[in-house]
């Protein structure tokens, strides 16, 4: 039987090949129709605008241009964009609320790389091993002739989650596989019994800082999270506290992190920055209390298919007329929370 709905799909020609395998474009052909152009990377061509004027449907991911005003004036069909990657921000906007458009993100699925990335590099934290790698010849002769690195355990260790996301929920409740870790989360947003429930306590900023072993940030990217930690908010961090950060890099002021690390004060693991990629003669890349990561923790390789097949999950969802799981609404758009 031939497909009901027409779709196009609309990402990077990088991302088109990592996302769909022969299976997984099969699949998709059993749930929409499929034209020519089945894909594309520009949507002001005439064959794409001639594939829009009929799709209900764009499958989105890395590389897809914004869906402007003329772009969706375009496509005046279009019911649905399903997207397989993080956020939505700089694709969607409020033209795309106006008319009604349903809008899905892959998010939940791309949080789980980054959650395990987090928990991992909370683990190495604690053992201060990226730091102790990077700096063998003066600190290395032995366990017991490393100093200036505090107390190298992650055993009653107190963890502080800025940001009880969809990776930070993931984060607090992968930390319940760590022995005798205390967990606290700062979120203007999040519910205290739900924090609860994860396994951690919520507490303010201020409350958090000072009791924080390891300070991981999960908090998404908006004008009121800019240098969220910043100068004031480091000097509140006991000495040898490392910050992880795996969300933006704007969270962080760069210069005061980097004095603080250059102190001998604080370490940190940092797989975003702010600007990215950093100047190669920025201090923290000179830095052996630094370790950096150029943007890895999110999907990558095979962990791709998985934000491929939440999407065709979702797709199949809709064809069908059941409920979305992953929707994207205008207020979680607009508090950054599809980020």
């Amino acid at each position: 039987m031939q497909p009901e709905h027409h779709a196009l799909v609309v990402m990077s020609r990088s991302s088109f090949e990592a996302h769909f395998d022969r299976a997984r474009l099969a699949r998709l052909a059993s749930l929409v129709a499929l034209g020519d152009p089945v894909w594309t990377d520009d949507l002001d061509t005439p064959e794409a605008r001639r594939r829009l004027a009929e799709v209900e449907v764009l499958i989105t991911s890395w590389g897809a241009p914004n869906l402007t005003p003329s772009r969706l004036a375009a496509a005046p069909k279009l019911q649905a964009v399903l997207h397989s990657a993080g956020s939505v921000r700089g694709l969607v906007g409020e033209d795309v609320w106006r008319r009604g458009i349903r809008v899905t993100s892959a998010a939940d699925a791309n949080a789980i790389p980054v959650a395990e990335y987090a928990l991992a590099a909370i683990i190495f934290a604690g053992k201060k091993a990226p730091f102790l790698s990077s700096d063998q010849e003066r600190a290395y002769g032995g366990w017991g002739s490393v100093t200036g690195y505090g107390d190298l355990s992650n055993f009653g260790r107190t963890i502080g989650v800025v940001g009880f996301s969809r990776v930070g929920r993931r984060v607090v409740e992968l930390l319940g596989l760590m022995d005798a870790v205390n967990c606290l989360v700062a979120d203007p947003y999040a519910d205290a019994e739900e924090v609860a429930a994860a396994g951690a306590t919520l507490v303010t900023l201020d409350d958090l800082l000072p009791q924080a072993d390891v300070l991981s940030l999960h908090a998404p990217e908006l004008k009121e999270t800019l240098h969220l930690i910043g100068a004031e908010q480091l000097s509140l961090l006991p000495d040898h506290a490392t910050v992880i950060n795996t969300a933006r890099g704007s969270l962080i002021d760069s210069a005061a992190l980097a004095a603080e690390c250059e102190s001998g004060r604080l370490f940190a693991i940092l797989d975003v920055t702010d600007p990215e990629p950093l100047p190669l003669d920025h201090p923290l890349r000179r830095l052996a209390r630094v370790m950096i990561t150029p943007h890895i923790a999110g999907s990558l390789g095979t962990e791709i298919s998985r934000l491929t097949d939440h999407t065709l999950d979702e797709l199949e969802r809709w064809t069908n007329h059941q409920p979305l799981t992953a929707e994207v609404t205008a207020d979680s758009w607009s508090l950054g929370l599809s980020a």
